[in-house]
């Protein structure tokens, strides 16, 4: 076995695992329920981790979790500059996914 994914919030854990999962990469989520320890024990040792069962998986699932990474950072990356609506050429904010005059998708 091999620890493969930590983070403090579950979310992203899950995410990741997912992922994995639907890949068809044997994996589980360790430490899911010991948050509420944190106190007694250290934050990183109460960290929600992904483990794979083999190890031989280890290479594909590095090489899903960088794209899905590079993935998340250009759509962030996009999202940071105002748009113009295709529909209805209206301005609107970077948070905006749905245009606020006509409702048109980004």
């Amino acid at each position: 076995m091999l620890r493969l994914f930590s983070h403090h919030d579950r979310f992203e854990v899950y995410r990741i695992f997912n992922m994995l999962d639907d890949a068809g990469i044997p994996c589980f989520v360790k430490n899911e329920l010991i948050q509420g320890a944190i106190g007694d024990i250290p934050p990183q040792d109460s960290e929600p981790e992904v483990w794979l069962h083999d190890v031989q998986w280890e290479d594909k699932a590095k090489q899903l979790i960088s794209e899905f990474n590079r993935e998340q950072q250009s759509m962030q990356s996009e999202n940071k500059s105002p748009w113009i609506c295709v529909n209805c050429d209206e301005n609107n904010e970077p948070s905006f996914n749905v245009c606020w005059m006509c409702q048109a998708s980004r």
